[in-house]
C-alpha cells in the first residue's frame, strides 16, 4: 500500500511540475513613504527602487510570487501642505530591504502559451519580511540606532501584457502596511528616547513601491485541466 501511494504521489508531483510555467524578471520603479513626516500623498515616488521577482503560475488566473526589493525611503516636512509639518521641518532617510511571498490573482485568463496577445489587470497580496534602520530625531537631526527586522502586508494592483512570445511587461503600484511606527524616527522604542516621540503614535507607517515589471517566461506547456 505504501509503495502504491508513493507511486501515486510521484505521478501527481510529476504532473504538477510539468503543468507549470515560470516567470523570472526585474522590477524597476520608485518609492515613497506615508506617515508622520513629509507629504501625505499616497503615490508620489521620490527615490529609485529595484527588485527581482519569480512567479510560479498555477493556472491562467493565479500564481505564486516571490520577490526581493530594496530602496531608500525619504520624506521632508517642507514638502507637506500641512502648516504644522511645514513649520516643524523634520526630514529622514531610511533603507528598506524586503523579501515578499505573495499570491497574484488575474482578473482575466492569462495563458502565456497561447500566441494571442494577452492583457489583464491583477491584484496581489501576501507577507513581506523587511529590514530597516531604527531612527530617532533629536534637535531636528535624524540619527540611527541598530537595524531592525519586521513584517508588512503588501497590497498591489497592476496591469500586465505579453509583449512577445517570451516576455511580459507589467505596471503596478503596491502599498505596504508595516507593523512599525518608526520608519520615520517618530516613535523610537527605547524608553530613554520616549521624550522624542511625536505624531500619531497609534498609526503604523506605510511605504509604496510603484513601477514596471519585465519577466521572461519559461517552462513546459501546462495542462490546466489536470490541476
Amino acid at each position: 500500500m505504501k509503495k502504491f501511494l508513493s507511486v501515486i504521489i510521484g505521478l501527481l508531483l510529476s504532473v504538477s511540475l510539468q503543468a507549470q510555467i515560470h516567470e523570472i524578471g526585474v522590477f524597476i520603479g520608485g518609492s515613497n513613504y506615508i506617515g508622520d513626516v513629509g507629504s501625505t500623498t499616497y503615490i508620489a515616488p521620490n527615490e529609485p527602487t529595484f527588485g527581482v521577482l519569480y512567479k510560479w503560475n498555477k493556472s491562467p488566473r493565479h500564481s505564486w510570487r516571490i520577490s526581493y526589493s530594496q530602496s531608500t525611503i525619504t520624506a521632508d516636512d517642507r514638502d507637506s501642505e500641512e502648516p504644522g509639518r511645514s513649520l516643524r521641518g523634520y526630514h529622514f532617510e531610511n533603507s528598506i530591504k524586503e523579501l515578499s511571498l505573495a499570491l497574484e490573482f488575474n482578473f482575466f485568463d492569462f495563458d502565456l502559451h497561447t500566441l494571442d496577445r494577452k492583457i489583464t489587470p491583477y491584484v496581489s497580496s501576501g507577507i513581506n519580511f523587511l529590514r530597516y534602520d531604527d531612527l530617532y530625531i533629536e534637535l531636528g537631526e535624524t540619527k540611527k540606532n541598530n537595524g531592525r527586522s519586521g513584517i508588512a502586508i503588501p497590497m498591489i494592483v497592476g496591469i500586465k501584457s505579453k509583449i512577445s512570445r517570451s516576455f511580459v511587461l507589467g505596471v503596478e503600484a503596491g502599498a505596504r502596511y508595516t507593523f512599525t511606527d518608526n520608519l520615520d524616527g517618530s516613535n523610537p522604542k527605547e524608553n530613554s528616547l520616549s521624550v522624542l516621540r511625536f505624531g500619531n503614535l497609534n498609526n503604523n507607517d506605510w511605504y509604496v513601491f510603484s513601477g514596471i515589471t519585465l519577466t521572461y517566461t519559461f517552462g513546459e506547456k501546462p495542462c490546466y485541466c489536470a490541476q
